[in-house]
C-alpha cells in the first residue's frame, strides 16, 4: 500500500462517523476501526522491505516551484511511530465505544479522533518539511477539539485553549526554523536534508534554526518550561488522554527530534539544550507527580517526566542513547496507555479519580487491579517488565557520560527514585488496603470492551520484558537505524551483571519505597511550601498580552475605519521608505518616452475627474458619474498601451458598476453628511497625498529601472500558444497559467452574490419592510416611467447583445475577449431590460434562476479542471487540438473553453443576482406613484401625513 494512501485512510475514516452515527454507536466505531485497521495492515505489509534496509517512497509534485511536494516515506522510524499511532488508535476506538456515555456525541468524537489520527500519521510519514508543518498544525487544531470535547466543562475549554496557545506558538517558531533549515540544505525534502549534515552544522544559521525547531518540539512534547499545558489537558475524556498524551501528540516532538537527529545532533549546542531540558523535565515531572491526588494528573506529570527522559537520551547524541530512547518510546506507549485507560475505568466505575477517596479496589475490581499493577510496576522500572529494560539502558548511558557531565547521573537517579514512588503509590493507595464503603458508585470490573485494550497492552508489557529481542528488537533496530543514519543493533537483555546502572536502579527502588512510606508528612510539607504555579503564570501572561493588544488596537482603530485606514497607509509608507533607503534601488537606465498631446489631454481629464470626485464626493450621483469617467478614461489608456482585453474588461465593469450603483442609490439619501471636522479632513488629505506620491514614485522607479531577473511576462508570451494553445496571452493566463486562482475568484464572486441576496432578505422583514412600504421618493418622478422608445430599443438590442457576447466568448482564446468580458456584455443587456421595462416586468419573465447559473459556472469550471486528472496531468491543466468537420475549415478546440464557460456563467449569475436583490427591495417598496404625498421620516417606523 502506498504511504500516501496510508496517510489518507484516517481522513476518509473521519467522514464516516457523521454519516453512520444514525445507524448506531457500534456502526460508527466499526467504520473508524476498519479505516484504522486497513491503514495499519497496509503499513505492516512494508515490514519485510524495511527490515532489508529499504525506504518506501511516494512522491507527488504539488507546488514544485516552492518545493512544496506531497512526498511520503516509510523507514524504520516512521514505521515505529505509525504502528503506535494506528495500533493504539485501534484500541482507543474500541475503548471509547464503551467509555463514553449515551449523552456524548460519539459521532463527533470519532470524527475529531480520526482527524487527529490522520494528522499524526501525516507527520511521521511526511518526506517534506513543509508538508510536515501542515500536518503539525493540524494536530494542534484537532487536539484542541478533542481536549475541549466536553465543552460544558470550564476546565475542558481552558485546557484546550492552553494547549492550542502553547503548541501553536511553538509551531510558529518551528516554521521559521524549518524554513531556515531547508534554505541551508537547499531543499525542503527530508531525504535531501538528512544528507546535508556538514552544510547544516557548518552554517552560521545552525544555532538559530536549532533553537527555533526545538521550541516547536519542546512545546509539543511538554518539555520544561512548556510542560504545564499537558496536565490541564487532562480535562479531556480519558480516551483522549490515553491516546494524545501517551502515544501520539506528545510523541510528535520526540519524533521531530529523532527525525532530524542525524543532522542536528552531535554538537555542544544540541547536547546542552536538549539534554539539560530533558533532565530538568524528567526530574520536575517526577517530583510533581508524586504529590498529585488526581489519578490522571499523576499520570500526566509522569508522562511529562518520561518524555523528559527520552528527550535527555536523544540529547546525548550517541548511538546507544538513541537506541535506548527508541526502546523507551515503545515501552512508555504500552504501559502509559494502559494506565490511562485503567484510570478511566476506575473513574467510570467508582465515580471519582481522587486517590484520597480510593483504596481497597483489589478485591472489588480484580481484573483492573491486575492490569493497573503490572503497568505501574513497568512504569516504576521493576523487572522483568519492559519499563525496567529501557530504564536500565538510560541509567547505563547516564553513568558513562564524561566526568564534567556526571551531574546527569545524580539527578537522573533522583528522578528515578520519585518515579518509583509515584508508581508504587498508584498501586498501594488505589488498589491495596481495606475496601471502603463511601465510593460515589459501587465499583466493579467493567465489561470486556473497556478492559480489552489495556489488557492487551499489559500483555505486551510482560512479553517485551521477557522476550525483548523477539518482541521488539527488530523494531528497535529498524527505527534506531533510521535515527542514527546507519545500521544499529540493539543488545537488550534482562541481566547485564552488577554495574553502575543496576546499583543506581536499586537505589531508586529502595529510595522510592522509603519515600512512599513518608508520603503523608512530605505531602503536608509540599502543600505548605511556596512555589510558582505555572498555570497562574500562564494566565497572567495571557491577560497582559490581551490587555496590551487591546490597548494597541483601541489606540490605532478605536472602531473608526478612517483611523484604521490611516494607520495601515502610514505603516505601508514607512515600510516603503525604509526599504527604499536600506535596499538596492538600481539605476534609472530606461529613457523617458515622449509625451504626445492626446495622451496628455487624457491624463489631464483623468486628474480633473479624480480631483472633482474628491471635492464633490458628498453628492452621491455626481460622485458616481465621476467614478465612471475615471474608469472610462482608464480603459482608453489601456487601449492606447495595446491592452485591448483590459480595455474591454474595464469598460464592461464600469458600465455594470455604474448601473448597479445607480439603481442602489435610488434607495439611499442623495447626499453624504459631513461627520468630521476640517482638521480631520486636512489630516486625511495629507495622508492621501503622501500615499499618492509614494505609489507614484514606486511606479516611476519600476518603469525607469532595468531588473537583473527576467519578468514573468516573457514566460507568458513565449509559452501562451505552446502550452495553452491560445494567442490571447491574457485569456490563457486566466484559464490556464493561473486557472486555479481564477477558479477561486469566481467561487468567491458567486458566494458574494449569494450573500448579498441573503442579506437583502433582512430588508424585507420587520421594521425595514414597514419603512419600505411607506417610503416615498425624495424627488418627483417623470410621468412616463418606461419610455416606449427605450423599451423598444432595449428589446431590439437584447438579441444583438447576446450574439455579440457569444462572439466575444468564442474568440477569447485567440483574440481580445473571453468568458469574463462576454458575461459582462450579456449582463449589461439584461440590466437594460430591467431599467427600460421595470423590475416587475423583467422578473416575471425570468426563466433561469441566477443561483443555478452561479452553481453551474463553478461546476463547469471544476469539471473542466478535474478532466485533466484522467490524462495524468495536474488539476486545471488545459489541452487543445485541431478538428476538421465536413464543409468547414480546420479549427482549434481547447478544453479551456469549458473553464471559460464557467467564468461566463458565474459572472452573469452574480451580476443578475445582485440586480435581483435590488429588484426584491423595489417590489417591496411598491413601485407606485399613486401614493398620497407624505413627508417620510426615515428614522421612524410610521409616516407623517402632510397637513
Amino acid at each position: 500500500m502506498s504511504p500516501a494512501l496510508i496517510a489518507l485512510l484516517p481522513f476518509i475514516g473521519a467522514l464516516l462517523p457523521g454519516l453512520l452515527i444514525r445507524s448506531g454507536r457500534t456502526v460508527a466505531a466499526t467504520a473508524c476501526g476498519t479505516a484504522t485497521f486497513l491503514a495499519l495492515l497496509g503499513l505492516l505489509l512494508h515490514i519485510p522491505a524495511i527490515m532489508r534496509g529499504e525506504i518506501i517512497l511516494a512522491r507527488f509534485d504539488w507546488l514544485p516551484l516552492i518545493q512544496l511536494n506531497a512526498n511520503f516515506r516509510i523507514d524504520g522510524l516512521a514505521l515505529l511511530f505509525a504502528i503506535l499511532i494506528l495500533g493504539i488508535g485501534l484500541l482507543i476506538i474500541l475503548y471509547a465505544r464503551f467509555y463514553l456515555s449515551r449523552s456524548d456525541s460519539i459521532g463527533k468524537f470519532y470524527t475529531y479522533l480520526m482527524l487527529f489520527q490522520g494528522a499524526m500519521v501525516g507527520i511521521v510519514l511526511s518526506d517534506n518539511i513543509l508538508l510536515l508543518l501542515i500536518f503539525w498544525e493540524l494536530t494542534s487544531l484537532s487536539s484542541f477539539l478533542l481536549i475541549g470535547y466536553w465543552r460544558h466543562l470550564p476546565e475542558g475549554r481552558q485546557g484546550a485553549r492552553m494547549a492550542l496557545t502553547v503548541t501553536g506558538m511553538g509551531g510558529l517558531a518551528m516554521i521559521a526554523g524549518m524554513l531556515i533549515l531547508g534554505r541551508i540544505a537547499g531543499s525542503y525534502d527530508i531525504s535531501d536534508i538528512l544528507n546535508a549534515k556538514e552544510a547544516i552544522q557548518a552554517s552560521p544559521h545552525y544555532t538559530t534554526a536549532l533553537i527555533l525547531i526545538l521550541i516547536g518540539a519542546f512545546t509539543k512534547s511538554a518539555q520544561f518550561p512548556f510542560h504545564f499545558w499537558l496536565p490541564h489537558a487532562m480535562a479531556a475524556p480519558t480516551p483522549v488522554s490515553a491516546y494524545l498524551h501517551s502515544a501520539t501528540m506528545v510523541k510528535a516532538g520526540l519524533f521531530l527530534m529523532a527525525r532530524l537527529w542525524p543532522v542536528l545532533a552531535g554538537t555542544e549546542q544540541w547536547f546542552w539544550i536538549v539534554g539539560t531540558t530533558g533532565l530538568i523535565t524528567m526530574t520536575l515531572g517526577a517530583v510533581i507527580a508524586t504529590f498529585k491526588d488526581d489519578l490522571k494528573a499523576l499520570l500526566a506529570f509522569s508522562t511529562v517526566s518520561h518524555l523528559g527522559l527520552i528527550t535527555m537520551l536523544l540529547g546525548f547524541g550517541t548511538e546507544a542513547a538513541a537506541i535506548a530512547a527508541v526502546f523507551h518510546i515503545i515501552n512508555h506507549a504500552t504501559f502509559k496507555a494502559a494506565l490511562f485507560m485503567t484510570a478511566g475505568i476506575i473513574d467510570h466505575e467508582t465515580g471519582t479519580r481522587s486517590i484520597a477517596r480510593l483504596g481497597g479496589l483489589r478485591k472489588l475490581m480484580p481484573v483492573t487491579f491486575l492490569i493497573g499493577t503490572v503497568a505501574a510496576l513497568s512504569m516504576a522500572g521493576i523487572p522483568p517488565l519492559n519499563g525496567f529494560l529501557s530504564k536500565e539502558m538510560m541509567l547505563y548511558e547516564v553513568s558513562h557520560l564524561e566526568m564534567a557531565r556526571q551531574i546527569f547521573m545524580v539527578v537522573a537517579t533522583f528522578a528515578a527514585l520519585f518515579s518509583v514512588c509515584y508508581s508504587l503509590r498508584f498501586i498501594v493507595q488505589v488498589f491495596l488496603g481495606d475496601a471502603r464503603d463511601d465510593y460515589p458508585h459501587h465499583p466493579h470490573d467493567p465489561g470486556f470492551g473497556m478492559w480489552a485494550g489495556p489488557g492487551l497492552l499489559t500483555v505486551l508489557v510482560v512479553l517485551i520484558g521477557l522476550f525483548p529481542n523477539t518482541m521488539a528488537g527488530w523494531l528497535v533496530d529498524a527505527s534506531a537505524s533510521a535515527v542514527t543514519g546507519h545500521a544499529a543493533h540493539a543488545h537488550i537483555s534482562l541481566w547485564h551483571g552488577v554495574n553502575a546502572a543496576l546499583i543506581m536502579s536499586m537505589i531508586a527502588v529502595a529510595g522510592g519505597a522509603i519515600l512512599l512510606s513518608m508520603h503523608r508528612p512530605l505531602l503536608s510539607a509540599w502543600n505548605g511550601a511556596p512555589r510558582p504555579e505555572a498555570k497562574a503564570i500562564f494566565d497572567w501572561i495571557v491577560l497582559r498580552c490581551v490587555l496590551a493588544g487591546r490597548a494597541v488596537t483601541d489606540g490605532v482603530t478605536n472602531g473608526s475605519m478612517p483611523r484604521a485606514l490611516a494607520a495601515f497607509t502610514l505603516t505601508t509608507l514607512f515600510a516603503g521608505v525604509f526599504a527604499w533607503f536600506t535596499g538596492e534601488t538600481g539605476t534609472f537606465s530606461r529613457p523617458m518616452l515622449p509625451v504626445h498631446p492626446v495622451p496628455f489631454i487624457g491624463w489631464l481629464m483623468l486628474m480633473v475627474a479624480t480631483g472633482c470626485m474628491v471635492f464633490f464626493h458628498r453628492v452621491r450621483v455626481l460622485a458616481l458619474v465621476l467614478v465612471g469617467i475615471v474608469g472610462l478614461v482608464t480603459s482608453v489608456f489601456f487601449g492606447y498601451f495595446s491592452a485591448p482585453d483590459l480595455a474591454l474588461t474595464q469598460i464592461s465593469v464600469e458600465v455594470v458598476t455604474v448601473i448597479l450603483l445607480l439603481l442602489a442609490l435610488n434607495f439611499l439619501p442623495k447626499r453624504t453628511l459631513t461627520e468630521t471636522s476640517s482638521v480631520h479632513r486636512g489630516w486625511d488629505a495629507f495622508i492621501a497625498t503622501l500615499a499618492g506620491l509614494g505609489f507614484g514614485s514606486l511606479t516611476y522607479a519600476v518603469l525607469r529601472s532595468d531588473f537583473a531577473f527576467p519578468t514573468i511576462s516573457s514566460y507568458m508570451l513565449e509559452n501562451s500558444y505552446k502550452l495553452g494553445g491560445g494567442d490571447n496571452v491574457v485569456n490563457v493566463i486566466l484559464v490556464d497559467f493561473r486557472g486555479y486562482d481564477t477558479f477561486g475568484e469566481i467561487t468567491v464572486l458567486g458566494i458574494a452574490a449569494l450573500a448579498i441576496f441573503a442579506l437583502t432578505q433582512t430588508l424585507l422583514e420587520g421594521r425595514s419592510a414597514r419603512r419600505l412600504t411607506n417610503w416615498v421618493h425624495e424627488q418627483r418622478r417623470a410621468g412616463d416611467r418606461h419610455p416606449l422608445i427605450l423599451v423598444i430599443a432595449t428589446r431590439v438590442i437584447l438579441p444583438i447583445s447576446l450574439v455579440v457576447g457569444l462572439y466575444i466568448f468564442l474568440r477569447g482564446h485567440n483574440e481580445p475577449g473571453g468568458g469574463f468580458i462576454a458575461g459582462l456584455v450579456v449582463a449589461i443587456a439584461l440590466l437594460m431590460q430591467y431599467m427600460a421595462s421595470g423590475y416587475a416586468w423583467a422578473q416575471d419573465r425570468q426563466r433561469l434562476p441566477y443561483h443555478a447559473l452561479i452553481g453551474a459556472g463553478v461546476v463547469a469550471a471544476g469539471v473542466t479542471g478535474i478532466g485533466a486528472w484522467f490524462n495524468g496531468r495536474p488539476f486545471l491543466t488545459s489541452d487543445y487540438g485541431y478538428i476538421k468537420l465536413p464543409f468547414l475549415e480546420e479549427f482549434e478546440l481547447a478544453t479551456a473553453m469549458g473553464f471559460d464557460l464557467g467564468v461566463f456563467l458565474c459572472v452573469v449569475g452574480a451580476v443578475m443576482l445582485a440586480l435581483n436583490s435590488l429588484s426584491r427591495i423595489a417590489r417591496k417598496a411598491g413601485e407606485t406613484v399613486n401614493k398620497r404625498p407624505m413627508d417620510i421620516d426615515l428614522s421612524s417606523e410610521q409616516p407623517k401625513e402632510t397637513t
